[in-house]
């Protein structure tokens, strides 16, 4: 039995110890793999929110813009410009099939508007534009309540600047307004969209620069249009950026961001 015992071998404190060492560094190497494939993934997710709320902004934006001043009646601007820095950019044109016009003049300025067809296609509490042809004048009013047995149109909330004659034109018109919201939530800004009479709503997160110039039929570029009849084409900058900030070595934050351009050609102004 002793020299059974004796010739038994088990594994010494140093065998233990380098065993405990191999599969620490085999662990530390799985770790670091798994860390540097996560922090990967992360800014390709990034990266790809900020693409997608880049390129949908852009789509949205060109594709209000191309609307401008489809079927605007004389002396409305289908583009109103300011260089806010963040820019803003306001943009009206005409919904084309939901038109009415007085059959007979107002009495005074809060009068109901009695209109001389089916109004069914207007709505409580919608922005609509009434326009004098006569003297190339408007404004905008909200409609209180539609009366469609009737054909009357309320605006009780607010009266009018002036007594319409008959065959005033009231237009169903829509008035979109971009913007860059960088005060409400400073590390999170937004670009706004707000239709005359609503809410502003949130069109997409992490958007935090908005330039626009407009190219002139005489060729100039400028960041502020004299009139919108003018312009031919409007030339969209937006920067967006990544929804969390990355830490550097040295503990810095800082966010990616990507700058987006695109040129959209005006086909309803000018003309």
């Amino acid at each position: 039995m002793f020299k059974f015992l004796k010739d038994t071998k088990g594994l010494s404190l140093l065998e233990v110890l380098i065993a405990l060492a191999i599969t620490g560094v085999v662990t530390t190497s799985i770790l670091k793999v798994y860390v540097n494939q996560h922090e990967n993934y992360l800014v390709q997710d990034d990266i790809s929110e900020i693409q997608q709320n880049a390129r949908a902004s852009i789509d949205e934006l060109s594709r209000q813009i191309r609307m401008s001043g489809y079927e605007l009646p004389l002396g409305l601007q289908a583009i109103e410009a300011y260089d806010t820095n963040p820019d803003t950019i306001v943009l009206i044109y005409h919904n084309s099939g939901c038109d009415t016009y007085l059959s007979a003049a107002m009495p005074n300025t809060s009068a109901e508007l009695k209109a001389g067809t089916d109004i069914s296609c207007f709505n409580d509490n919608q922005w609509v534009y009434i326009y004098d042809a006569d003297s190339a004048f408007g404004e905008w009013f909200e409609i209180t309540k539609v009366q469609t047995a009737s054909s009357h149109l309320q605006h009780n909330t607010m009266p009018l600047s002036r007594q319409y004659d008959v065959n005033a034109l009231v237009l169903a018109m829509t008035q979109v307004k971009f913007y860059i919201d960088n005060t409400t939530e400073p590390e999170h800004p937004k670009l706004m969209v707000e239709i005359k009479g609503e809410t502003p709503q949130v069109y997409a997160d992490n958007i935090f620069d908005l330039q626009f110039q407009y190219t002139l039929k005489n060729g100039m570029i400028v960041d502020l249009p004299p009139i919108a009849e003018n312009i031919r084409e409007v030339n969209i900058s937006l920067s967006a950026r990544s929804n969390r900030p990355e830490v550097d070595d040295y503990g810095v934050e800082s966010y990616r961001d990507r700058l987006f351009t695109t040129s959209v050609f005006l086909r309803n102004i000018g003309i």
